[in-house]
């Protein structure tokens, strides 16, 4: 098989190919890995390759809707037994993890055949993808430009057309960030559809969902039928469809009421490409008959950032510890990014992280009373084109600064000095608009609709209520249906004509 029959087809066409006899696994192998050298030395997707693995398990008899489908994991919390979960850090770099997690453990029962783990900037924390230890993974579309993160190794594997959907992850944004920059369709779940074991009951109290980037709704929707469903040692037991995702995605939606807004939440810059991403969306919607309104959701959302870095660098100064812990690593161990981060996290009081998680509430109910109004929120996923590989990095200076600021063990004294809105600023600025599903627990997808000027992808955003996982599938298939994305190709890796 080569590329050009093979991109021809979602996981859903591949797999329905090998059902039929058609082409056999070890076929669609090879074509994802030699498509993986073909764009690799530029893009830099995968840091951990499993050919040989892969090779063996293709030639056993494999079940399930993914029988013989290529597939790749995220290199973040999505353990593979045997081979390390880097988290883009070198600290972690050559501990092999013991055990798979459970969302590995469901990939593989739906026959799916795993050669390679994905980059990802070190533990998540960052919305673009250039961790020191592995070097920047490049976007398929311009690989001078960011694929986004977190999981931007995966995004940029399957925008390039490697495998047709790859694992993610998300607990701020990091699987529609990268979504949004390379033209793919990205869903966080809402809290608990999909579980965290064996390692986690639960992670960031929740607001950290597994999934998957794809080309298609369908993909998505199938993907998501694998993943979602209890945990019996997990925290939740979450409402399921009567009978599966991919039925209900197949269903037409109601005519929706949805608000849609473009203002910052931040109150920080937003390119006009971003809103013309929406202004594009509720036009389009507009035409397929659903009523599309300005709306303000009432939610705090500086404050909901404000709470969200609280947790998230104590989270990090979490990671950092247990990774010392494990591997009994220094501080070299760690960028000077991250160790920042951490001592910000390790200034952070127990009755500040709790008064945190206490005003998640406020905001879920807020958002609650918003969607008693309005079916669904509209919103760029990204206040900005792409940005360019490096344009991000953390300036000398304030790198030199970093290292007086940890010697000194001063991040207490800068967080209570009015430091966390300027933090807040440049850290969420280019996305203000993703952490609100995750601190809420509401599912959230984003869409490949809109193009800039320059043929960057830019997607747009929209948020559901509780349980709503469903009707966005319904909608994305409509206007999948409605303004098809699937053929649409990065030029420089399109096969010849």
């Amino acid at each position: 098989m080569d590329y050009a029959e093979y991109r021809r087809f979602d996981a859903v066409g591949l797999a329905g190919l090998v059902a039929s006899g058609q082409v056999d696994a070890g076929e669609l192998l090879e074509a994802a890995l030699s498509r993986l050298d073909t764009v690799e030395p530029t893009l830099n997707t995968v840091v951990y390759r499993l050919d040989e693995r892969a090779r063996a398990r293709a030639r056993e008899v494999l079940t399930g809707p993914f029988a013989g489908v290529p597939f790749l994991v995220k290199d973040l919390l999505q353990d593979v037994a045997g081979t390390p979960t880097g988290s883009g850090s070198r600290a972690l770099a050559a501990l092999p993890a013991e055990r798979n997690a459970l969302v590995v453990d469901r990939w593989l029962g739906a026959g799916l055949v795993i050669f390679g783990k994905t980059n990802t900037p070190e533990f998540g924390a960052k919305g673009i993808t250039e961790p020191e230890v592995n070097g920047p993974t490049r976007n398929p579309w311009n690989p001078a430009h960011t694929p986004g993160g977190s999981s931007g190794g995966s995004a940029a594997a399957v925008a390039a057309g490697v495998v047709p959907a790859a694992g993610a992850n998300d607990g701020g944004g990091s699987i529609r960030i990268p979504a949004a920059c390379c033209g793919l369709v990205g869903l966080k779940p809402g809290r608990g559809v999909v579980p965290s074991g064996p390692a986690f009951g639960e992670l960031l109290h929740g607001a950290v969902s597994h999934g998957v980037v794809t080309h298609t709704v369908r993909d998505t929707a199938a993907m998501l039928d694998v993943l979602a469903g209890p945990d019996p040692a997990g925290p939740y037991l979450v409402a399921m469809p009567e009978d599966s995702y991919s039925s209900v995605a197949s269903e037409e939606p109601r005519r929706l009421r949805i608000g849609f807004a473009t203002e910052s939440p931040l109150g920080t810059p937003v390119d006009p490409a971003a809103v013309a991403a929406v202004a594009d969306a509720a036009t389009l919607l507009g035409e397929l008959g659903h009523h599309v309104e300005p709306a303000a959701t009432g939610v705090d959302e500086r404050g909901l950032a404000v709470d969200f870095l609280t947790m998230w660098f104590a989270g990090v100064a979490v990671e950092i510890r247990r990774a010392r812990r494990l591997t009994g690593c220094g501080p070299e161990g760690f960028e000077m990014d991250t160790r920042l981060l951490a001592a910000l996290g390790d200034s952070v009081r127990p009755s500040e992280y709790l008064a945190s998680l206490e005003r998640w509430n406020g905001y879920a109910r807020r958002l609650a009373v918003f969607h008693e109004t309005y079916d669904l929120l509209l919103t760029p996923t990204l206040a900005f084109p792409p940005a360019r590989i490096g344009e991000l990095t953390t300036p000398r200076v304030v790198r030199a600064a970093g290292r007086v600021l940890l010697a000194a063990h001063l991040g207490g004294v800068l967080r209570r000095a009015g430091v966390m809105d300027r933090i807040v600023d440049e850290n969420l600025g280019r996305t203000p608009y993703t952490q609100l599903a995750n601190l809420t627990g509401r599912p959230a997808i984003s869409l490949p609709l809109y193009r800039t000027t320059t043929g960057l992808p830019l997607g747009v955003q929209f948020v559901a209520p509780l349980g709503g996982e469903g009707l966005l599938l319904s909608l994305a298939a409509e206007l999948e249906r409605a303004r098809p994305w699937f053929d649409l190709q990065p030029p420089l890796w399109a096969p010849a004509a």
